[in-house]
Formats: structure tokens, C-alpha cells, sequence
């Protein structure tokens, strides 16, 4: 569908066409008008969602005596009004997204999964905007409406300094975790955030953000890998192409298991944040059609 080395502005904006096939379960919603969505935001007025126990830093003017008086637990009620909702599209262009064994790079595979969702949610009248971060630099961009917003979006995707100078294996500038606490800080609460990722560098700091964001947005992570991640070839000789030059890569079996258990291992812990804080988790293979994937497993809140 596109370049394998890298995303094709015509072929992002051309993904729009394929929108009103999807299926993407949408949660909480009233009427396809803009401003019909049910946010978390809580406030005089609004319609009582629930009513649950009592949380640090929930608002006292919320509390519902009759249930605390009742049950003897401090509870407070949720409220949902309706509103117009912000989408924000976290995407990872750091240097180990740029892997591929078959398909597409991983870096194209998640800028191809976040053009289709912004245009799917520019059908639904969000405001879009978003986060892109690399080794050495982020780029912000705040939610606009309509079809600009996903242009702006398409656009800075494309023009990343990343595709015109391939990332290095050198150390990153910017840490995971400190990427995740930059997003907590710019999600405006009662938002929808998609996080695209190999989710290389997930710990518990990262969790912690994670977990914390999750409260008062709803968080959908799209964890894209590559087959060798998952199944790593037996011991061996095998040639490697980075972008320019053709070379030989040695596997042993050390390395073989050492890439297992890391999979393994993230695996775990993104299926243990769906679980325990109620954040979707979906995983996209390289050679994995964007549009079916979605149609067949992902749901948006």
C-alpha cells in the first residue's frame, strides 16, 4: 500500500477512502453530530454516569452522601456531558521502529495506522491533534478540526527530519518515560490517545504515566513489531539491509533467547495495563494490512 522505507503523503491522504469501511466500535455516543460524544469530565448539570467509591482527587462537591451514608464508604459520582471530543495520536519514530523483516518498516506500518484513525476520526467530528518523537526531538501538535487537523497531522509525519537522516543506533536523547510524562502533561482530560509504538523502553516509571493517564482519558495502545521480534531465526548467518548497505548479521542462540524473552516480556506488560487499568492493547505485525487489522481488533472508546 506504501513505500516500504517510507510513508507517501498522496497515499496517507488517499486512506481517507477507505474510513467508511471500518468497523471501529465507538463508545458513549449519542448522536453523529459534532459535540455528541459522553466525556469523563465532571461538573453541575451533566448526567450521573455512575456512582463509585471515592478516589484521591476527586472532588468533594461530587461525593454522594445517600450511598456513603448507606454503605458506610465514601463514594462520589461521575458525571459525562456531552462535548467535542480531542483525539491526540502519540507516534514513535525512534531509531528501533525503523526494522523491518517483511512488509513495511514499523515507523510506516504506525504512521499508516495514525493517518487511517485521524481520518476516522475526523468522520466523527473530533478535534485532532498529536505527539511525534524521535531520539532527539518531539514535535507537539494541538487538536484542530476537520479535515486541516488531519493535514497538519499527515503533513508533520511526512517532513519528520527522521526519513531524510536515518536515526543512528546512538542513545536517546529522550527516555520513554520521559516521553509518557510529556503526554500526561499536553492530553487534555476527557480526551482519546492513541499511543503507536514498539513500546521499546516500557517500565515501570512509563507504567506509572500510563496508569495515571488512563484515569481520566481513554488510552488505546497499537504496539507494531516485526515477526523476527516474535520468532527470532535460529543461529546463523543472515544478510541485513540498513536502508543503504547490505551486510551480514551473526545469531546465536544467546541472542535468539535474549530477543524472545524481551518480547515476552513487553507483551506481558502491555496485556497487564489492559487488564488492570482498563488500556486497549492491539498488536500490528509489519506485513499486517492496516485497514483489516482495525476493522478486525481495534475499538475506540
Amino acid at each position: 500500500m506504501s513505500n516500504v522505507t517510507q510513508p507517501d503523503l498522496k497515499q496517507l491522504i488517499a486512506l481517507q477512502q477507505q474510513v467508511a469501511s471500518l468497523s471501529v466500535r465507538r463508545r458513549h455516543i449519542r448522536s453523529p453530530m459534532a459535540g455528541a460524544h459522553l466525556s469523563r469530565l465532571r461538573g453541575r448539570g451533566m448526567e450521573i454516569d455512575e456512582v463509585r467509591a471515592y478516589q484521591a482527587g476527586d472532588e468533594v462537591s461530587s461525593i454522594d452522601w445517600r450511598v456513603t451514608a448507606r454503605t458506610g464508604t465514601t463514594h462520589t459520582k461521575v458525571f459525562r456531558e456531552e462535548r467535542e471530543r480531542p483525539i491526540l495520536i502519540c507516534l514513535d519514530y525512534r531509531a528501533n521502529m525503523f526494522f523491518a523483516s517483511r512488509g513495511v518498516l514499523k515507523s510506516v506500518l504506525a504512521t499508516q495506522a495514525a493517518a487511517l484513525l485521524a481520518w476516522h476520526g475526523m468522520a466523527h467530528h473530533d478535534r485532532l491533534g498529536g505527539l511525534l518523537f524521535s531520539d532527539d526531538e518531539h514535535h507537539e501538535i494541538k487538536p484542530k478540526r476537520g479535515k486541516q487537523g488531519v493535514l497538519q497531522l499527515l503533513h508533520t509525519y511526512c517532513q519528520a527530519k527522521v526519513w531524510s537522516k536515518r536515526p543512528q543506533n546512538n542513545p536517546s536523547l529522550h527516555s520513554f518515560e520521559e516521553t509518557m510524562q510529556r503526554l500526561r502533561r499536553v492530553v487534555k482530560t476527557g480526551s482519546l490517545v492513541y499511543i503507536l509504538s514498539d513500546f521499546r523502553g516500557l517500565d515501570e516509571a512509563s507504567i506509572a504515566h500510563l496508569a495515571q493517564l488512563a484515569r481520566h482519558n481513554d488510552v488505546v495502545l497499537i504496539s507494531v513489531f516485526d515477526t523476527l521480534e516474535k520468532n527470532f531465526p535460529k543461529a546463523g548467518n543472515y544478510p541485513v539491509f540498513d536502508g543503504e548497505t547490505y551486510f551480514n548479521c551473526r545469531a546465536t542462540s544467546a541472542l535468539q533467547q535474549q530477543l524472545a524473552q524481551q518480547f515476552q516480556t513487553r507483551l506481558s506488560m502491555l496485556q497487564a495495563l489492559q487488564q488492570q487499568h482498563g488500556i486497549h492493547h492491539v498488536a500490528m505485525a509489519t506485513d499486517d494490512d492496516v485497514a483489516s487489522h482495525i476493522r478486525e481488533h481495534l475499538w475506540a472508546i
